[in-house]
């Protein structure tokens, strides 16, 4: 059923305006959308957790995602469309109606004691945050590490909560062989990040997340992403400057990508909360992506084409190098992992 309100600023703590029915539903139901919709929390029983892909666009080929859906509500977030395969909206339901899975430590641990589990760097909140507000009462981020920890397996963290703090504990006893993080900075104007990003701590909160990571030893990869071409691409710089300040060691950046259901939905949060330059945001997204505001092919989608984006890798690079955040951090250590049930995962 699709929902939509028609009397912009929209709910209190949500990005989406709307909860047009996702792609594969056959019918559609105009209706007033409340003044509030409260988070629901269904579990999903699990076989197994770790999703693979064969992308070359991605530096991983497995992950892990402890919920479907994402409170953080982030309007442009590429993720929106999973929620479609769930019979559920892309848009509000995806930041109200989310999935956990409470079992996914369990199953964690019963794949890496699989005889033809062979270790390779488990990527964690590529897809929705580990780290979004539920994860405070279901710990089910924690529980995962803690698999990971005791049995030595390396693990990237993709995130934009700092809850991450609470998990320092292990992440330090990881150390930088097993274990590194990415913390999103999308912009460095809180304003325009609680618009963005309704329930994503301020930019401020997560530069001094990152600057407790990198004081407990823990290294911190700062991810200038999505950029927003006509709104957020003149802070590169400084998103860069302040994330080196913090103690970021490393950094990237990815243009943003509007993916299916996101394009109608981040086109009308453009045209509700910035109006002016609605029209030169989406003429520049088109200009990234041959024209369309979404091109999905190999090689193309993380970088866009064309002077302007040719123009914003030039940029970061530059900047990278100014701050001391061009090096390429080395692999993390899969020779040292010790299989469930083994001898050795006893010490």
């Amino acid at each position: 059923m699709g929902q939509t309100r028609h009397d912009y600023p929209g709910l209190a703590g949500r990005g989406a305006l709307s909860n047009a029915a996702g792609r594969f539903e056959p019918y559609t139901h105009d209706a007033p959308l409340p003044d509030r919709l409260p988070t629901e929390v269904r579990d999903e029983t699990i076989g197994r957790v770790i999703s693979t892909n064969k992308s070359p666009d991605l530096g991983f080929d497995r992950s892990i995602n402890p919920y479907r859906g994402c409170e953080h509500g982030c309007i442009y977030c590429f993720a929106r469309p999973t929620h479609a395969w769930l019979g559920l909206s892309p848009g509000l339901d995806f930041e109200t109606r989310l999935i956990a899975r409470p079992g996914a430590a369990a199953a964690l641990r019963r794949e890496l004691g699989a005889r033809s589990y062979v270790p390779r760097m488990i990527a964690i909140g590529t897809n929705t945050d580990p780290y979004q507000p539920i994860e405070r009462d279901r710990g089910i981020m924690r529980s995962l590490l803690e698999v990971l920890r005791d049995h030595r397996h390396p693990v990237g963290i993709t995130t934009k909560g700092t809850m991450v703090e609470r998990d320092i504990d292990i992440l330090a006893e990881m150390g930088p062989e097993l274990c590194r993080v990415g913390l999103s900075v999308t912009t460095l104007d809180a304003d325009l990040a609680r618009r963005l990003e309704p329930r994503v701590p301020t930019p401020a909160r997560r530069l001094r997340a990152i600057e407790t990571l990198a004081k407990a030893g823990v290294q911190v990869r700062v991810m200038v992403s999505p950029v927003i071409p006509g709104l957020t691409d003149h802070e590169v710089e400084g998103v860069l400057r302040a994330a080196a300040d913090a103690g970021a060691v490393a950094a990237s950046m990815i243009p943003l990508r509007l993916p299916l259901e996101v394009a109608p939905l981040f086109e009308e949060w453009l045209r509700s909360h910035v109006p002016d330059r609605a029209r030169k945001v989406l003429g520049r997204i088109r200009e990234f992506h041959g024209g369309k505001l979404y091109d999905a092919g190999f090689g193309q989608r993380m970088r866009g084409r064309g002077v302007h984006a040719d123009l914003l890798q030039q940029r970061f690079v530059r900047a990278c190098r100014e701050t001391g955040l061009e090096q390429r951090l080395p692999p993390l250590r899969c020779d040292l992992f010790r299989v469930p049930g083994s001898q050795m995962s006893l010490f």
